[in-house]
């Protein structure tokens, strides 16, 4: 999809956000400070910006789950894909800004307008709530790759065989950006194999039809257990507790090659302060609790948690790293 089309796409989402939220957004504004005391009087909307059984998804059910105990109102997940996360995020912008509809999403909040070459900054249309979680990215490889047991093997074999395949969750997400930046430094070829979310993609890794992935572990750890796919590197500065055993991409011979996932929730503009509070407090004692810690840390997701103001540093901070690194890799998604 060229650029103007997809900009054309996201308005169009846009509109049809504004639809769903029930009126233009001034009126709903006035509509949310009268109704903030008594939030939440209703089920509660998490709009999740990629496919179902991504590390994205999962973060937001398991949090959507305990808050919907916590709130005694339901939380249910909207998953709104397409244009590489920003038809969700531009239907969370939309939206009433009443603490009914909350955006769950990575940090293609930040690093979409660069990658995309979209001349929006989202951020400044959105209030933050809480940082949810961080976690690595994670090279992995079909087992039919008999030879291949390190990023070094990989290396090999792509510079015997360029333009083997490489499947993500989609053009312009994190993982479009890690392939890139790795095969620029390992001076290797691969084709980028864009899927609409982790779930599509990890069912043809398994299958065979793409020998090799950098996506999310959360998809990925299951079968990495059952041995039906190989993990070779994760993206962290660090190893994750879930995956102890896999060495990170520095370790692999890449110095300064990092690249994590965050999960934050935020709202509309103009969200009454005392319902993001309450939504603030509500995430945190879901972070807090040991049954979402251990679920987070079994899909290799750190739990974070914090004040709105932590998750704007941390956001705002990215929004210009991805600035940087687009510019530096030359980055195109088309």
């Amino acid at each position: 999809m060229s650029s103007t089309s997809r900009r054309r796409f996201i308005e169009g989402a846009a509109a049809a956000g504004l639809a769903l939220a029930g009126g233009p957004l001034g009126a709903g504004a006035a509509r949310a400070q009268g109704a903030s005391e008594a939030w939440p009087s209703r089920p509660v909307r998490f709009i999740v910006p990629l496919a179902a059984g991504g590390g994205l998804d999962f973060v937001a059910r398991v949090v959507g789950e305990h808050m919907s105990r916590e709130l005694r109102q339901q939380i249910f997940i909207e998953n709104r894909t397409g244009a590489g996360g920003t038809i969700g995020i531009d239907t969370a912008i939309k939206s009433t800004p009443d603490g009914y509809s909350v955006l769950i999403s990575n940090d293609n909040v930040a690093a979409a307008p660069h990658v995309l070459q979209l001349n929006v900054d989202f951020l400044k249309d959105l209030m933050p709530v809480c940082l949810l979680g961080r976690q690595p990215q994670a090279l992995a490889v079909h087992p039919s790759l008999t030879a291949v047991k390190t990023v070094a093997d990989l290396i090999a074999l792509v510079q015997q065989k360029p333009g083997m395949g490489c499947a993500t969750s989609g053009v312009g997400s994190n993982q479009h950006v890690l392939l890139e930046w790795f095969a620029k430094q390992a001076r290797v070829k691969l084709d980028h194999v864009p899927y609409r979310g982790a779930g599509q993609a990890i069912n043809d890794l398994i299958a065979g039809h793409v020998q090799v992935a950098f996506l999310g572990p959360t998809a990925l750890i299951p079968h990495y257990k059952a041995g039906t796919l190989r993990l070779l590197a994760q993206s962290g500065e660090t190893r994750s507790r879930s995956i102890p055993d896999i060495p990170t991409l520095v370790e692999s011979g890449f110095p300064g090659l990092t690249l994590e996932s965050w999960y934050a929730g935020f709202v509309p503009l103009g969200t009454p302060p005392a319902v993001i509070e309450r939504l603030n407090a509500a995430m945190n004692k879901a972070l807090a609790d040991p049954a979402t810690r251990e679920g987070f840390l079994k899909s290799a997701t750190e739990p974070v948690g914090g004040t709105p103001a932590d998750l704007a540093r941390a956001s705002r901070a990215d929004y210009e790293k991805s600035a940087r690194l687009i510019k530096e890799l030359n980055f195109r998604t088309n």
